[in-house]
């Protein structure tokens, strides 16, 4: 049996609409079995900027390789890190 849902009020701003959130849980106003994936293609992930210290001859090697493949060398250490993640 399906129970009925509340109404989602009016908001006169964002910040107040946040509020209600915090307060309220959403089932009783939602539906989320109907819910249906979305893709947002032009959301970029955040990232975060480290220090790494390699030994001088690794860095070497790692832009030799990048240069080779004509790609900045902090991007292919990106691609063999994000390989190593999905191989194990």
């Amino acid at each position: 049996m399906k129970r009925a849902l509340k109404t989602v009020p009016a908001f006169a701003s964002e910040a107040e609409e946040r509020l209600f959130w915090e307060s309220h849980d959403s089932t009783d106003y939602l539906d989320w079995s109907q819910a249906k994936k979305t893709v947002l293609p032009n959301l970029k992930p955040s990232t975060q900027t480290i220090s790494l210290r390699l030994p001088q001859h690794l860095l070497d090697s790692i832009k030799s390789a990048a240069n080779a493949r004509d790609v900045p060398y902090q991007s292919l250490i990106k691609v063999w890190l994000q390989e190593k993640l999905n191989s194990q």
